[in-house]
């Protein structure tokens, strides 16, 4: 008998994205319309601009820069690699149908960060600030999250955009969570050094009791 042997189809990589990835994109853009709400509301408890970035010089300026193409990226990559095949074909971190339980576990590490971040956005109050300025320094906040981290904000923005990396797996996604790293450890040295400057010793003492990314609950006043 002669076997008649078919050409076998090379497998299309997938073109949709799955549930859990929609919804890590949903999760982001929500968490950025209340990020900007949220920011609204501390402008006018603090009767004045809490937007910096357009002053910002130098290393600030990059950090800038950076923060916007990181959830530019985060955001809108994965819906141009959707609608564009050669930028989708080449990737090879798109999986678009991929893992349902890494797809999971980024959806619920997403939504986590997001919760994070803009509960201890909503605790700086009236001393929330995007970007730095020596002359715009707000008070010092120590309660909360801010008692395991000087930086919770950032710590659940990289959380989110750690879980749309792994809900929606692409070079954007990746790209947008090292770029927001990079960023965000430029700017927390900057304002360090302003808080420093305008705080003095209640800053530096909480500086020397609770790290700068995350660390042990009850920290502070035990030191």
């Amino acid at each position: 008998m002669r076997c008649v042997c078919w050409p076998s189809i090379p497998k299309r990589r997938p073109e949709m994205i799955s549930p859990f990835g929609w919804s890590a994109i949903a999760v982001l853009l929500l968490y950025l319309a209340l990020f900007f709400w949220g920011g609204a509301m501390a402008a006018r408890a603090a009767g004045r601009s809490i937007w910096l970035f357009g002053q910002a010089t130098g290393r600030d300026w990059l950090a800038a820069v950076g923060f916007r193409a990181a959830f530019a990226l985060a955001a809108l990559g994965p819906l141009v690699w959707l609608a564009l095949s050669p930028l989708r074909s080449v990737d090879p971190l798109w999986t678009g149908q991929g893992s349902i339980f890494v797809s999971f576990a980024g959806h619920l590490l997403a939504i986590l960060g997001a919760m994070i971040a803009f509960a201890t956005q909503m605790a700086m109050g009236a001393s929330w600030r995007v970007g730095v300025d020596p002359a715009a320094a707000g008070s010092l906040v120590s309660g909360g999250l801010y008692e395991i981290s000087r930086n919770p904000t950032f710590a659940g923005q990289l959380m989110l955009l750690v879980g749309v990396a792994l809900a929606l797996p692409s070079l954007p996604a990746v790209i947008a969570v090292f770029l927001f790293w990079l960023s965000a450890n430029a700017q927390i040295r900057s304002e360090e050094h302003v808080l420093e400057t305008a705080l003095g010793a209640p800053y530096l003492t909480y500086r020397a009791q609770v790290p700068r990314w995350i660390g042990r609950p009850g920290s502070i006043g035990k030191a």
